[in-house]
């Protein structure tokens, strides 16, 4: 085993260790386990909630796609801060509400305000396949971090097969006080790797932070300008921020749902929507490293392995091994909220029992299930979900309507209309995705969306006509 593959396993598992020492104190029930007892403070929250802005993604993708798209890339700078800016307002009603009633799921939420269980049941089933991909992307991530990082295929198998199994050991001992634990550790350690790496790689190889900018306007000024119609052109750049900051504000990630629900109050949550935005910010940094990467090693480079090739050739090895355990920690520590998430909505949403027991043995049986699914697909068929993917945030964001409803006019739309609305805009997400081509390469999820709004409309209409009136909801705002 060589020192980096050595620095690699121990940061693995000192993640792992800091995991189960979240559990203070044997889960009581099975909404300690999933909320945290709805006891956490500021901070916690604040880790809880950051943890969506930096992920594998951060480290592979953004400064990989900024050499496949320029300036375009840049879509990821407002749609989170512009999210936030209406979750300020949302989010305490969502808390108060899920403490009144309740709630531990995104499912529960909607079943509960539209007083209906065949809308639960298709939100949680929508949330767990659309979920799955974004799982195993977090494995294969980290599986690529540690080959890019080591250059041994090797390593790359063992490294997802000790992380996810780790992963899997501190989410079912601790829930998400261990997903908390582990956060402040991934967030310290990514923030301090992504600042040397982003500052020191474009100094390094121009002589400056800025400088890269100045090489990039000689060689390709195009880089530097969102325009054209085609992919990361204007309305690529328009209708992806939309569909983004859609999924942000009305949060149609469910694994978004645990850590809103785990403050201990709504002014926790008011409090970190303040500062949230800048630290949203720091995402800037690889995207200025993917214009250094497009100087350096060219357009044609991996775009996947931009950051790390940069990185290897600026930093000694220690340092490279350092990277390599932030970039893990941003793969493991995600995917423990995911794995919460998806079985939280599987034993409460799909699988419904009425005793409390069976339910939490359904959540964590569900845990090693999931995890065991995506790491197989992961390891044998990695691209087998590779379209799928592209569902994730478009799917989702299906269920923004029905949130909205429930948050600004409940007790007014029937959940048979929200539910045809829904099932209309997840079948032109998959059509778009599948077989079709969105002109001027749009955002499926903006046509999905459109279809939604538009069966919704006149599924309602029609009950209206027929003077029918919508099942009985509860005030959100209640509590």
């Amino acid at each position: 085993m060589t020192t980096l593959e050595a620095v690699v396993l121990a940061g693995m598992i000192f993640i792992a260790i800091l995991g189960f020492l979240g559990r203070r104190h044997p889960n009581a029930d099975i909404t300690d386990w999933t909320v945290g007892g709805r006891s956490f403070g500021v901070a916690t929250t604040w880790l809880l909630q950051a943890g969506e802005i930096f992920t594998t993604f951060t480290f592979l993708g953004t400064a990989g796609l900024v050499v496949a798209g320029g300036a375009g890339v840049f879509y990821s700078m407002p749609y989170v801060p512009l999210g936030y800016l209406v979750l300020y307002f949302v989010a305490p009603v969502i808390w108060r509400r899920a403490r009144a009633r309740g709630y531990l799921t995104q499912a529960d939420f909607l079943e509960d305000s539209y007083r209906s269980r065949s809308l639960g049941a298709l939100a949680a089933v929508a949330g767990v396949v659309f979920l799955l991909p974004y799982l195993q992307l977090q494995i294969t991530g980290l599986g690529l971090i540690v080959q890019l990082v080591t250059g041994s295929a090797a390593s790359q198998t063992w490294s997802m097969i000790v992380g996810f199994v780790l992963v899997v050991a501190f989410v079912l001992w601790s829930g998400l006080r261990g997903v908390a634990t582990t956060a402040y550790f991934k967030d310290a350690l990514m923030l301090i790797m992504l600042m040397v790496v982003c500052i020191g790689v474009p100094i390094h190889f121009t002589g400056g932070f800025t400088n890269v900018f100045h090489e990039v306007q000689e060689k390709a000024p195009e880089m530097l300008y969102v325009q054209g119609t085609g992919e990361f052109g204007i309305p690529w750049f328009i209708s992806n921020m939309a569909i983004s900051m859609v999924g942000v504000m009305f949060m149609t990630l469910p694994h978004a749902w645990p850590p809103i629900m785990s403050a201990r109050s709504s002014t926790v949550l008011r409090r970190n929507y303040l500062w949230l935005p800048l630290y949203n910010s720091m995402i800037v940094l690889p995207l200025v490293v993917g214009y250094v990467a497009f100087v350096i090693l060219g357009a044609d480079t991996d775009p996947d392995a931009a950051l790390l090739h940069l990185s290897a050739q600026a930093f000694p090895e220690w340092v490279m091994g350092l990277v390599a355990v932030a970039g893990i920690a941003t793969a493991m520590v995600p995917s423990a909220a995911l794995l919460i998430g998806m079985s939280t909505l599987v034993s409460r949403n799909i699988f419904r029992t009425s005793s409390e027991r069976q339910q939490f043995t359904i959540t964590q049986a569900t845990v090693v299930v999931a995890t065991f699914f995506a790491l197989v697909l992961a390891l044998v068929m990695p691209n087998l979900l590779a379209n799928l993917l592209l569902l994730t945030f478009s799917g989702l964001d299906q269920l923004a309507p029905a949130i909205a409803l429930a948050l600004f006019l409940p007790g007014q739309v029937s959940g048979r209309s929200v539910i045809a609305g829904l099932l209309a805009g997840l079948l032109v997400v998959i059509l778009y995705t599948f077989w079709l081509t969105a002109p001027w390469a749009i955002s499926v999820g903006i046509f999905g969306l459109v279809a939604n709004l538009i069966v919704l409309a006149v599924a309602e209409a029609a009950r209206r006509a027929a003077g029918a009136r919508p099942e009985r909801s509860v005030d959100v705002s209640a509590g």
